[in-house]
């Protein structure tokens, strides 16, 4: 299958802490407990894709410097496309993640001058018409391809990951236009339910994905006009955290375009996230079909 997905690209540090809050001391030595990968939503959810098998256009912004350089040299190696890439930013976007043993995890996201960026989609008309699916991670440049993959009559799906109101000015647009509309339950200001009926009721989208994590994930699918929830698939040692709901999504999208069904798709994608958080870092750790499959059978 081919998806189009447009959204961040950064350069990610992940440091391993003692736990939260952190105490002051003028240095620790957490061996092995540093690391650096290429990181940002849309590569993360690039990468799981192409690890299950889809062929993947990336679309971004970086700048024209050192971590530009070691995020090109990272998409060759995974054999992800790169023309649609622009190197027009003034710095790469950069982040740092704090995490402890318990999975707790403290987020420093620099994204530079990318919020400012507009992104040209006549000359991306060609992906847009190609693609199976196209995935508009919620950042400001997408807001064009929003529209323009919605005209062209395109499956789009998108995390808002964070949403404490149903009329969020900043993801609007992304309510409005997507198919698939994934969150977190990490603000909501009621119950997951109610919250996801007052959701379905104000906009269109096919399916809602409300990611729970160690409480499991709840479902609406508009096609049966039904909420249900599902357990989560235990982990068998949790290492970091960060990245899971992009796991989530990318693997939930890969299977749903597929063909299988909402709910089947789901409990793939529980068990993708599942053993992608037994690994360090936002974007290691996903598994193969065939992996996923033999870990679902077992």
């Amino acid at each position: 299958m081919k998806i189009l997905v447009s959204g961040l690209v950064n350069v990610e540090t992940s440091a391993k802490v003692r736990g939260f809050p952190i105490n002051y001391y003028p240095i620790d030595y957490p061996f092995f407990g540093l690391a650096m990968n290429v990181g940002g939503v849309g590569f993360n959810v690039s990468r799981a894709l192409k690890t299950l098998g889809d062929e993947v256009n990336f679309v971004s912004f970086t700048g024209d410097d050192l971590p530009a350089q070691i995020i090109e040299e990272t998409f060759k190696k995974d054999a992800i496309e790169t023309k649609s890439i622009q190197k027009d930013l003034k710095q790469t976007p950069q982040s740092v993640v704090l995490y402890d043993d318990s999975g707790k995890r403290q987020i420093y996201c620099d994204l530079k001058d990318i919020q400012d960026m507009r992104l040209d989609c006549e000359r991306l008309k060609n992906e847009i018409n190609t693609a199976d699916a196209v995935v508009c991670c919620n950042i400001n440049f997408n807001r064009t391809l929003l529209h323009e993959a919605k005209k062209a009559g395109k499956l789009i799906a998108t995390d808002v990951h964070v949403l404490s109101n149903i009329n969020d000015e900043y993801n609007r647009e992304f309510l409005e236009n997507a198919d698939i509309v994934f969150l977190s339950d990490e603000s909501l200001p009621c119950e997951p339910n109610e919250f996801l009926s007052s959701l379905k009721a104000r906009y269109n989208m096919k399916i809602i994905v409300l990611g729970q994590g160690s409480k499991g994930a709840t479902l609406y699918e508009r096609q049966t006009d039904k909420i249900a929830h599902f357990e989560c698939v235990p982990c068998k040692n949790v290492v970091n955290t960060v990245g899971a709901g992009d796991a989530l999504f990318s693997s939930f999208v890969h299977f749903y375009v597929k063909g299988f069904s909402a709910e089947k798709a789901l409990r793939y994608a529980q068990t993708f996230a599942s053993c992608k958080i037994e690994h360090n870092g936002a974007s290691v750790g996903f598994l193969s079909e065939e992996e996923l499959k033999k870990q679902i059978s077992e």
